[in-house]
């Protein structure tokens, strides 16, 4: 179980500091900025290369919703879920101070640029309001344990589940950057937001709270269509 826990806590940090640190070292770059696409595949190449390192050792989750998820659609030990979570979201955190380390050392650096953190309303990058958000976390991430279990049922083609699972999150990330800069995960949300504090927690209870929902439904919808092919 420690295994398991150091390798969820080195998976999330890499997730949050490749994700979030793309966002904010590299997104806007002069001239040379990766832009919206970049940021979305920088999220997707986190969890491909994470879940071969690691997904042999401990699922490669990196997200409290997934694992919450997993446990809906009967993939996962609930009495390893607390761990996980913690682990998850202290990994989000050590990446969200290192990150806050190297963006800091440029000039005119100001974490009220937001430092990557998911927001609706005035805070989302598009003006989206929060039902909007809502919506867009709770259906992206139920669409992303669709596809997790999918990739991951023994019935898959063997070998290729994080190329899909990272493509998804790629795909979910061109979608609703625009609409919440993407969280689907509560621990990226709170990695980052604890450093920005003020309206960042304020909202951080919809990326907690829409995740978990859409994962949970994203398992009982998978469970429901793939029940009949495993009779």
């Amino acid at each position: 179980m420690q295994q398991k826990l150091m390798a969820e806590f080195i998976g999330t940090l890499w997730l949050v500091l490749g994700g979030c640190g793309s966002a904010v070292l590299a997104a806007a770059f002069p001239e040379v900025g990766i832009g919206l696409l970049g940021v979305s595949l920088a999220f997707g190449l986190t969890v491909i290369t994470m879940a071969y390192a690691i997904g042999h050792i401990s699922g490669c989750h990196l997200n409290p919703a997934v694992s919450i998820g997993l446990w809906a659609g009967g993939r996962f030990d609930g009495k390893e879920l607390p761990g996980y979570i913690v682990a998850q979201v202290l990994g989000a955190i050590a990446a969200g101070g290192i990150l806050y380390l190297i963006a800091s050392g440029k000039a005119g650096f100001n974490l009220a640029d937001g430092f990557a953190s998911n927001g609706y309303g005035e805070h989302s990058p598009g003006g989206y309001t929060m039902m909007a958000a809502l919506v867009a976390e709770v259906v992206l991430t139920a669409m992303f344990l669709i596809v997790i279990m999918g990739a991951t049922d023994a019935r898959a083609p063997a070998g290729f589940a994080p190329i899909a699972i990272g493509l998804c999150l790629t795909l979910i990330h061109l979608i609703s950057i625009p609409v919440t800069n993407t969280s689907v995960n509560p621990a990226r949300s709170t990695g980052v937001a604890l450093y920005v504090g003020d309206w960042a927690t304020s909202q951080l209870w919809l990326f907690w709270v829409a995740p978990i929902v859409g994962a949970v439904i994203g398992a009982i919808i998978y469970k429901m269509i793939s029940k009949p092919a495993a009779e």
